[in-house]
């Protein structure tokens, strides 16, 4: 299935996807391209926010979207694999038999799923700016993606890589 079918697809159920991606085998290659694809949709999400941010406040907008070209493609990647590789070797402790793959499937495609929320977010914040709007849209975008992880790492835990 394509990665807009998969995401599609997770908001019916996020299980069956996580376990279609874990049946493929262990492919670190996969993970890592899921993880980017998440970090390069929220790089992009930061867009609209940072252009209100520069005309409201007299700045350039260059230097603002090189802050978060650094930080969302070369620093979030590696605090993502370090929450995954902790998350994974809590629940191991625990009894849990997803591994450390399952744990990086779960967290990364997570991310990656729950990404058009966070577009939307990134669209409220740079027209609505501060407010209820992008507080609901942000809840709504946490309980989603808690629920595509948790369901991802429930699924995992099913089948052990």
């Amino acid at each position: 299935m394509s990665v807009l079918g998969d995401i599609a697809a997770s908001y019916r159920g996020p299980q069956p996807v996580v376990a279609r991606h874990l049946a493929m085998g262990v492919r670190e290659d996969r993970a890592l391209v899921i993880l980017m694809a998440a970090c390069v949709m929220f790089f992009i999400s930061s867009w609209p926010r940072l252009a209100r941010l520069a005309h409201l406040e007299g700045q350039e907008l260059n230097p603002l979207l090189g802050g978060a070209l650094l930080g969302w493609i070369f620093i979030a990647p590696l605090a993502f694999y370090t929450l995954s590789w902790l998350l994974g070797l809590i629940l191991g402790l625990m009894g849990w038999k997803g591994g450390g793959y399952g744990s990086r499937i779960a967290l990364f495609w997570a991310l990656l799923a729950a990404s058009p929320l966070v577009l939307i977010n990134g669209l409220v914040a740079g027209f609505a700016g501060p407010g209820l709007a992008l507080s609901v849209i942000g809840l709504i975008w946490f309980i989603i993606f808690a629920w595509f992880w948790m369901s991802g790492l429930v699924q995992a835990g099913k089948t052990p890589a």
